[in-house]
C-alpha cells in the first residue's frame, strides 16, 4: 500500500491536474509532500517502534494511511489533497520501520533472509501493480474523476492489515508494556540488553536529524518543477544540521542515556556498507522508471495504462529473485548483491540498444518488456539480500531505528537521483532527440550503479562472513 501509493499517483497526475484545475506546482506537491514527510520520520518512528512497541506504531501508520486516502479522495481543491498526502507520507513512515524492525524480531539465520525475500517479492509486486493498477482506474473513473479512485483503492487494503494484524501479531507485539520481553524472545534469547534500556526517545535528536533530512531533500524534490535559489541554500543548512545531530547523540550517549541511534553501528562494516551501496542503488535505478514512462508517454504517444505494462515483466521477475535471494543469501552474502548489480546494468546496455533501433525503425519498443526484465531480476537479489545483509548484525534495540537509517538512505537516493538524472535527460533531450535523452540518463544511472557495485565488491573481500 506503501509503495503504490507513489507509483499509482504518478499516473493519476494528469487526471488529478484536470479534475481539480491545480496549477504546475500544486501538482509537483502532491508527489513532494509525500516524499517529504515519508522520509522525515522514518529514523524517529524506527526508534519509538523500539520503545514503545512495533505493533501499536504499525496499526498507527496503517490507520493514518488509510484515513488520509479517504481525505485525499474525497478532495475538493488542490491544498486538502496535498494537506492529505502529507498525512499519507506520515503514515507510510510511521509503519515501515516497524515491518523491517519485526523480521529482525521474530526471525533469526536462515528464516530472517527468507522473511526479507518474501518481503522484497511484494516490493516487486506493488511496484508493478501500481502503474497498471493507476491506469484502469483512470480509464474506468474518467479523466475527471478517476483519480479519486486511486486512493480509495487504499481503504480495503488498510482495513484487512489493520484487522490481520490484530489476528496475526504476537499478543507482547501489541503491548508496549512487554516489547522488551518480546524482542528478547525474538531475537532467540539474546535481548535482554534492549529490555534493560530505558525508554527514552529523545526528542532534540528526532527533531535535529528531521530537519536535517527535510532541507536535504526539499530542493531535489522541488527540483523538477524549478527550484528558487534560496532553497538550494538550505543544503549547507541540511548538513549543518546533520553534524549537529552527530555530535548530539555523542554527548548523549556519553552521559550515560539510550540515543536515538547508537553511531557504534556505523562501526559495523556490513552496516555501512549496506547502507551506502543502497543509498547509490536508489539513487541510480528509480530515475528509470520515470524516463521510461517520458519515453513511452511522451515521447510515442501511448496510454498511462500501455506505459505502466512495461513494467510487468520487470517486477514480476524481480518478486521471484528476491525470494529465490532470501533463501540463499547466507551463502552467499554479497556476492549475491554483486550479480544483481550486473544483471541490472546489462539490462539497462540492452534497453538502450532497444530504444536507438527503434529510432531506426529497426525493432519494436515493446522489446524494452524482456530488458527491462533482466533489471527486474537484477534488483531482486540487490534489495532483499542487502537488506538482510545490512541489518544482520545490528542490535536487536536499535533494530527499528537502524532500518530507518537504510530507508532514509533510499529516500535520500531516490529524491536526489531522480532530480539530477532528469535534469541530465532533458537538457540533452532537448537539444536532440529522444533516443540521446534517455541514452544520457541510463548512461548516468550505469555510472551510479557501478559505483555500489565497487562497494559490493570491496565488501566482499574486505569482510569477514556475516553469521546469521
Amino acid at each position: 500500500m506503501s509503495l503504490v501509493g507513489v507509483s499509482i499517483v504518478n499516473v493519476a497526475l494528469p487526471s488529478i491536474q484536470t479534475g481539480l484545475g491545480a496549477s504546475q506546482s500544486e501538482i509537483q506537491w502532491v508527489l513532494s509532500g509525500y516524499a517529504l514527510t515519508f522520509g522525515v520520520v522514518l529514523v524517529a518512528s524506527g526508534r519509538a517502534g523500539d520503545i514503545f512497541g512495533r505493533g501499536p506504531l504499525f496499526i498507527a501508520g496503517v490507520v493514518t494511511f488509510t484515513l488520509s486516502s479517504v481525505a485525499a479522495g474525497f478532495a475538493a481543491d488542490p491544498l486538502m489533497l496535498n494537506v492529505a498526502r502529507f498525512v499519507q507520507g506520515l503514515g507510510s513512515g510511521l509503519l515501515n520501520p516497524q515491518a523491517v524492525g519485526m523480521i529482525q524480531q521474530y526471525f533469526r539465520g536462515t528464516e530472517r533472509g527468507k522473511a526479507f525475500g518474501m518481503f522484497g517479492s511484494m516490493v516487486g509486486i506493488s511496484v508493478a501493480i501500481g502503474p497498471v493498477l493507476g491506469g484502469a482506474l483512470i480509464e474506468l473513473g474518467g479523466v475527471q474523476q478517476g483519480w479519486r479512485w486511486t486512493f480509495f483503492v487504499n481503504v480495503p487494503v488498510g482495513i484487512v492489515a489493520v484487522v490481520l494484524a490484530l489476528l496475526w501479531f504476537p499478543r507482547p507485539l501489541l503491548n508496549p508494556r512487554h516489547s522488551g520481553t518480546a524482542a528478547a524472545q525474538g531475537n532467540g534469547g539474546n535481548g535482554s540488553d534492549a529490555a534493560a534500556q530505558p525508554r527514552q526517545l529523545d526528542p532534540v535528536a528526532a527533531a535535529l536529524l528531521g530537519l536535517a533530512v527535510l532541507a536535504l531533500l526539499l530542493p531535489f524534490v522541488e527540483a523538477r518543477a524549478g527550484v528558487s535559489a534560496w532553497l538550494w541554500a538550505l543544503l549547507p543548512v541540511g548538513l549543518l544540521l546533520g553534524v549537529l545531530w552527530l555530535l548530539w547523540e555523542r554527548r548523549y550517549k556519553s552521559s550515560g542515556r539510550s540515543p536515538m541511534v547508537d553511531l557504534a553501528i556505523f562501526k559495523t562494516q556490513s552496516f555501512s556498507d549496506g547502507t551506502l551501496l543502497i543509498g547509490l542503488y536508489f539513487l541510480g535505478v528509480t530515475s528509470v522508471w520515470v524516463l521510461v514512462a517520458q519515453y513511452m508517454q511522451e515521447g510515442l504517444g501511448h496510454s498511462a495504462l500501455e506505459s505502466g505494462t512495461v513494467g510487468l515483466p520487470n517486477a514480476v521477475l524481480s518478486a521471484v529473485t528476491a525470494n529465490l535471494a532470501g533463501r540463499r543469501v547466507f551463502r552467499y552474502g554479497r556476492k549475491l548483491v554483486a550479480v544483481g548489480m550486473v544483471s541490472v546494468l546489462v539490462g539497462l546496455g540492452l534497453s538502450v540498444l532497444v530504444i536507438e533501433l527503434r529510432e531506426q525503425a529497426l525493432v519494436s519498443e515493446w522489446w524494452l518488456l524482456a530488458t527491462l526484465a533482466l533489471v527486474g531480476a537484477g534488483q531482486g537479489a540487490v534489495v532483499s539480500p542487502n537488506q538482510t545483509l545490512t541489518l544482520a548484525e545490528v542490535p536487536l534495540q536499535y533494530a527499528g531505528s537502524a532500518g530507518g537509517i537504510m530507508q532514509t538512505a533510499q529516500r535520500v537516493g531516490t529524491s536526489v537521483g531522480i532530480a539530477i538524472v532528469t535534469a541530465v535527460a532533458f537538457t540533452v533531450l532537448g537539444a536532440s532527440d529522444w533516443a540521446q535523452g534517455i541514452t544520457a540518463g541510463f548512461a548516468l544511472i550505469a555510472v551510479v550503479i557501478g559505483a555500489a557495485l565497487l562497494v559490493a565488491i570491496h565488501d566482499v573481500r574486505s569482510r569477514r562472513p556475516i553469521n546469521p
